[in-house]
Formats: structure tokens, sequence, C-alpha cells
């Protein structure tokens, strides 16, 4: 299963670990077969020293799934990602004067991995770390854009859809057709919908994994206008974040500190 000038057994063992990760669930030894095409007792040898390292986990009923190691090196690698993205959401946050904020998809939910407050005394802030629900949010409606309406409705049916205000989407099917409107204009917009007075704009993009990058600010500020001036920036933004963040191309001559555009 090698690539190119790739290790076979390393590859082997994160194709295993990224089949974990995309079932969402545990699964056993024959559903990692059929996900990755190794043959079972190639998978099986790997799974065994994946669980003494701690990145996989055996249940009694002999399935697996991903190991508390992965969520120790998660929570690391977000603060980095967070890190790299500073300087990006910086200049979102200096050119338009509201929060900017980077989320990514995590386990039905957005985490937030990195913001820049404002420029105004009265600003937007949300604990880097902190998990948010996908229908009530600008990011969260961006990173559902980018999935399948039957994979949304699927998602909406475990998570359910609580109100928060009286802007809040409940309804499986109008949120489906929200996510129409958000990936014809590009970006998803919250009015409300989580917090009273509070207006978001976010753009998904995708870096190895799903992100959306997004500002947010009170609404007498977050005018329609303003909106419009958002996207456009945001867009961009998710442009040079979607190369800045993009490690599966880059190796040791990448050349250049691109970490700090």
């Amino acid at each position: 299963m090698a690539r190119g000038t790739g290790v076979q057994s390393v590859e082997r063992a994160l194709a295993l670990l990224e089949a974990l990760d995309a079932a969402g669930d545990a699964v056993g030894i024959g559903e990692l077969a059929a996900a990755t095409g190794l043959p079972a007792g190639t998978i099986h040898r790997l799974l065994r020293t994946l669980v003494d390292r701690g990145w996989a986990h055996q249940l009694p009923d002999r399935r697996y799934m991903l190991g508390t190691r992965i969520a120790r090196m998660g929570a690391s690698a977000n603060a980095l990602l967070g890190r790299r993205a500073r300087p990006v959401l910086r200049a979102v946050a200096v050119e338009l004067g509201e929060t900017a904020n980077l989320a990514v998809f995590a386990a039905d939910a957005a985490e937030y991995v990195a913001q820049v407050a404002g420029t105004h005394s009265m600003r937007m802030f949300t604990e880097v770390g902190s998990r948010v629900p996908l229908h009530s949010t600008g990011v969260g409606k961006a990173l559902l854009s980018r999935l399948p309406d039957e994979t949304v409705r699927d998602l909406l049916r475990r998570t359910g859809m609580p109100r928060f205000t009286d802007t809040t989407i409940t309804d499986p099917e109008r949120m489906v057709r929200e996510l129409a409107a958000v990936r014809e204009r590009g970006y998803a917009v919250d009015d409300g919908e989580m917090e009273l007075g509070v207006r978001c704009v976010a753009v998904p993009f995708t870096a190895g994994v799903r992100f959306a990058i997004s500002v947010s600010g009170p609404a007498p500020r977050m005018t329609d206008a303003l909106v419009a001036r958002a996207a456009a920036a945001l867009m961009d933004a998710a442009a040079r974040l979607r190369d800045e963040l993009d490690d599966r191309h880059a190796g040791p001559d990448r050349g250049g500190d691109s970490a700090q555009p």
C-alpha cells in the first residue's frame, strides 16, 4: 500500500488510524479491511501494536476505536494549528474590526482552535478549545455545507437540533435548504441563532481536514454591508489558510518559512 517513497508499514498504520477516525464509532476488522483494502491478518498485526502504544483501543467484543493517545496529540495539534493561523486571523480582525475565529470539525461539533480579538472595546469572545453545535452557529453551518445532504440528516438525527433562540433552525429539511444556499453563495451566516444580538459570517475550506474561518460581532455593527465585506475577506483568508495548513504535500524540502505569512 506504499505510495511513492513512503514506508509501507507506516502507510498502512496511518491508513488504519484514518479509517478508525472516519468510522466515528467502534468497528471490526472486516470493516477496516473494506475501508483500507488491507488483508485481515495485516490489520490484526498492526492493531496489536497500535493498541499496545495507546493509539487504538480494543473493546471486549473485539471491535476497535481510536485510543486516548490520539486525544492528547489532537489537543497539541490544534494548538499548533491555531498558532500557524494567527497571522491570517489577525489581518482579518484588523481589516474588519471584528473578532476572527478558526474552527475545525470535531466529533459532530465545531471546535474553536484559534481566535484573534477585534479592535472594538466591545467584542465577541469564544474560548479556544470550546465546542459549539453545528446547526446553530456560522462555523457549524459552514462545516455542514461540505457534507452530502444525507450525511447531514444522519448527523442531525444523532445530535438533535436544540433551540437556543427564536431564530435557531430546528428542522432538518430547512437546514438542508439553508446549506444549499450556503454552498451557492460560498459563506454561512448565523443571525442570532446561538446567541441573541450576535451575528457571524463563516467560510468553509479544507486543508487535510474541514475548517471554517469566521468573524463575529454585535448585530448592530454586523450590518449587511459589513457581512458582504466580511464574506469577501474570509474567502481570501480561507485560500491563504488552505495553502498554509495543508501539510499533505509539504515535506522537509518545502523551502521558506511559510508559517509566517
